[in-house]
């Protein structure tokens, strides 16, 4: 196969997962990752409702994507606000925020975002000297407010550049790689987290084969990893989620990478459900499993996994499948959308300044710090 440069997966990677266009009274681009591989569809969203709604059905997905998202969603929120005086506005950024942070309860770049969002918003009113808030003072917020999401946006990109960096440095030419769900563009505001890894090797020249983990009961492998590295030229291979030990046990795997929701300050680690199993495994057949996630994904009011909320789903995404019944009519589903992996089975934790190794509690505390 031959090796993409970084112009041409710049050119074959999608489009942006989610960008804004327009001025102040613009909104959301972002694409319906729901109906993909077989449809390529942007939606446009111009309310925090809807952008609500892209959050909670997956439209939009990954971690730090809903971060992304989460903050243009603020900015939608408060112009919608009625804007009578700084009083009535502060409520509504409380309103807002509270909102937007129902949709899902797991990823934390969630609630990073919309605190930060929070704090910039309350400055910009404290700013203001007048309680009354007219034309001009709606323009001068939400300009403020606006930019402060695309500045999120752009941290984004930058984050993502920088892990792939440093996570491309573990990977040898004609490595394989096996990944869980999707971490990739399509999950982030910029190249990905642990897909960043797979086009950094491969932009250094360096052959790069990846094995994508169907990912049950939503296939976000088999729909969104594989659909995205054969945007780019990267050679992808779909396995059953039950086919992951056989191939571990092969050796045809020189490394697990995969993305996070959710990291506690032990370093334990929420991701998509199936991950844990994956680690294990990976841990049994002495393959290293390796974390990728920007620090924004550390929750240090959290001293361990077992503190993290995991989402529980719609029965219907498990027992459903293609529009048809999968199971009979009196069986329930459990349907977790996350599961979370202890830290002794992390090799490493790839992060925009570098990898994290254990101990983890003491190295990722210094990285914060």
């Amino acid at each position: 196969m031959r090796k993409p440069s970084a112009a041409r997966l710049a050119a074959l990677l999608p489009p942006p997962t989610l960008e804004w266009r327009g001025g102040p009274s613009g909104g959301v681009s972002i694409i319906d990752q729901t109906l993909l591989p077989e449809r390529l569809k942007r939606i446009r969203i111009t309310d925090m409702e809807t952008m609500w709604d892209a959050i909670r059905r997956l439209a939009v997905r990954g971690a730090p994507a809903i971060g992304v998202a989460a903050a243009y969603g603020f900015v939608l929120g408060v112009r919608g606000a009625p804007w009578k005086s700084k009083a009535i506005l502060r409520r509504r950024i409380v309103t807002v925020a509270r909102y937007l942070a129902s949709s899902r309860p797991t990823a934390v770049n969630l609630f990073w975002a919309l605190d930060r969002m929070q704090v910039f918003a309350a400055g910009v009113l404290d700013a203001v000297e007048t309680t009354q808030l007219g034309g001009k003072e709606r323009r001068r917020i939400l300009s403020a407010l606006l930019g402060e999401a695309k500045q999120i946006h752009e941290e984004d990109r930058e984050l993502c550049a920088a892990i792939g960096k440093h996570g491309a440095r573990l990977l040898k030419s004609g490595a394989n790689v096996l990944t869980h769900c999707n971490a990739g563009a399509l999950a982030t505001g910029g190249s990905g987290t642990a897909l960043s890894v797979v086009y950094a090797a491969a932009t250094a020249g360096k052959r790069v084969r990846v094995f994508a983990d169907e990912t049950r009961p939503l296939l976000q492998g088999a729909r969104l990893t594989a659909w995205e590295l054969g945007q780019a030229g990267i050679d992808v291979t779909v396995i059953c989620d039950g086919a992951a030990a056989s191939v571990l046990g092969s050796g045809k795997v020189d490394s697990v990478v995969v993305g996070a929701d959710r990291i506690a300050a032990n370093g334990d680690v929420a991701n998509k459900i199936g991950t844990y199993g994956v680690a294990v495994l990976a841990r049994e057949n002495g393959v290293p499993f390796y974390v990728a996630a920007p620090s924004t994904t550390f929750d240090m009011d959290l001293r361990s996994g077992t503190e993290i909320l995991i989402e529980e789903r719609a029965e219907d995404e498990v027992i459903d499948m293609a529009r048809r019944r999968k199971a009979g009519p009196r069986v329930h589903a459990f349907n977790p959308a996350f599961d979370v992996t202890p830290a002794k089975y992390v090799t490493g934790i790839i992060t925009e300044a570098g990898v994290i190794t254990a101990p983890y509690r003491r190295n990722i505390r210094r990285l914060l710090s």
